[in-house]
Formats: C-alpha cells, structure tokens, sequence
C-alpha cells in the first residue's frame, strides 16, 4: 500500500477524533453541573426534615449558582411521613458550531426521615 491513501485514512482519523473531543468538550460542563446538583439534591433529602416549598427554593437555588435553568416548577417534593422523594426534570439548550441541541436531565434522589 502507498503511503498517500494510508496518510489520508490517517488525517480523516484524527479530524474525527479531535471533532468528537471538540463536542465532548462543549457538552461536558452541562454534565458536571448536573452530577454537582445531583449530589446537593441527595445530600438535601437526607437532611432533617424541612417543608416541601424550603427544599424547592434550596434546589432552585443552587441550581442558578450552577448556571442550570431550573425553576421553581421544574422541581417536584413527595414529602410523605417518614420520607421525601425528590425529582427534578430540566433541559439545557447547548450551542455546538451552529448545532443546537437539548440535553434533557432527571436528577432525584429520596431518603428516610
């Protein structure tokens, strides 16, 4: 074989490779935000018992320090006797060289209390 095809499969291969970097790097900031809420959100349900609307507003609240769009109404508390069941459901709209796309994200967690 000659060295001019196997040169060529070679550059396609790293354009690729630095493209899929390129994408991961762009989407990864989204995904820690979302693992740093995930971990207050567990944490949060495994604290001594507050009212539904407290533990909305704290999620809120960190979420916005994270940058994350969350709102008050993305945020869902089954505070039941004994136990809370937290759900969040939010979506991150991301700019990637002039495609959009919507990363969709569920964090929850629940906890005896």
């Amino acid at each position: 074989m000659s060295t001019g095809p196997r040169r060529l499969r070679l550059a396609a291969g790293l354009v690729v490779l630095l493209l899929l970097a390129f994408i991961a790097f762009s989407l990864s900031p989204s995904y820690v935000a979302n693992w740093q809420l995930q971990r207050f959100i567990s944490q949060l349900s495994q604290e001594p018992p507050t009212n539904a609307d407290s533990i909305r507003a704290a999620i809120v609240n960190k979420a916005a320090s994270l940058g994350l769009p969350v709102r008050s109404g993305d945020v869902h508390v089954d505070d039941s006797p004994g136990t809370v069941r937290i759900d969040v459901l939010y979506a991150v709209r991301v700019d990637i060289a002039g495609y959009t796309v919507d990363l969709h994200f569920r964090p929850a967690a629940s906890g005896e209390r």
